[in-house]
């Protein structure tokens, strides 16, 4: 039986997510050391008790690092148990949580990278994200190719993606598309597309002075969903991640190759469980997302 853990990323938040995590050991300990590299009481903002400036669960420099302590607290207690995955992958800030799943970074070099990474891509907006479902893909990538300034940011399944890019062009794309839906998401800047590019090379420096350990448990990436261990390729992926897109679909044919039997989605929510039980025939998901679901 093939076991793969998979990690959530913006979307998946929730206000209140934390209380199930707090009885986790260290737990309360890596939300103080959180707070403190951010400048502002983390665990206040997940429980919507911040008051004052930047305290919004959903701004995007408090939604990363929240769910990398989240997610990290309850890889922490699955390891505890002696648990293991034979892959591992996340969704776009999941990644980094996957990368420290399979032991590449350890918990604080974990969120500094989110820290910074968070800081980043709130500083680089101007740009618009849309969520198509329900498209015929041959003529979802012919008006892609033919419309300057919009890419496919997020391939998350056959029947689903979200388009990345200006305001102009991610309206004409979505507009002319024959889909059920499209839908304006609520965010700062035009993720995983060009627009980052500022955003990557400043994180792409930050990443040159992070040494990567080879990885104990094989990662798939957002720009290369097969299997790799090598630190330094691993750190090369990541470099690229903001610029390119987050290839889900891909990832999920990758479990099925794999002889993955069970997906077990580490943080708040089910959104990629939910999408891997539309994908992938023969898969079994399970949701790990407090300490009650470790069975503490």
């Amino acid at each position: 039986m093939g076991i793969a853990w998979v990690f959530p990323g913006q979307g998946s938040q929730k206000v209140g997510m934390a209380s199930g995590v707090l009885e986790l050991p260290g737990a309360r300990e890596r939300f103080a050391a959180a707070s403190e590299l951010l400048g502002r009481d983390l665990l206040a903002i997940c429980a919507g008790e911040a008051s004052g400036d930047l305290t919004d669960l959903n701004d995007t420099r408090n939604t990363q690092p929240a769910l990398f302590v989240i997610e990290s607290l309850l890889v922490d207690g699955l390891k505890a148990q002696g648990r293991s995955a034979q892959l591992v992958a996340g969704h776009s800030l999941g990644e980094l949580v996957a990368l420290y799943a399979a032991g590449v970074f350890d918990a604080e070099t974990g969120l500094r990278l989110m820290n910074v990474r968070s800081e980043l891509m709130a500083a680089a907006g101007g740009g618009a994200m849309t969520a198509v479902m329900g498209f015929d893909r041959a003529q979802l990538e012919e008006l892609v190719a033919a419309t300057e300034g919009v890419v496919i940011a997020n391939d998350n399944s056959s029947a689903q993606v979200v388009l990345s890019g200006s305001p102009e062009a991610v309206a004409a794309v979505s507009g002319q598309l024959t889909c059920k839906r499209a839908i304006p998401l609520a965010v700062s800047g035009a993720f995983h597309s060009p627009f980052m590019a500022m955003a990557a090379e400043a994180f792409a420096n930050e990443l040159e002075a992070v040494p990567f350990a080879d990885a104990a448990i094989p990662v798939l990436s957002n720009t290369d969903p097969t299997p790799e261990t090598s630190g330094a390729a691993l750190n090369a992926r990541l470099r690229s991640q903001m610029t390119t897109g987050v290839r889900w679909r891909e990832t999920m044919e990758r479990f099925s190759a794999e002889g993955i039997t069970t997906a077990v989605e580490i943080g708040p929510g089910n959104v990629l469980s939910g999408l891997i039980k539309r994908s992938c025939e023969g898969i079994t998901t399970a949701q790990i997302a407090s300490a009650a679901d470790l069975g503490l």
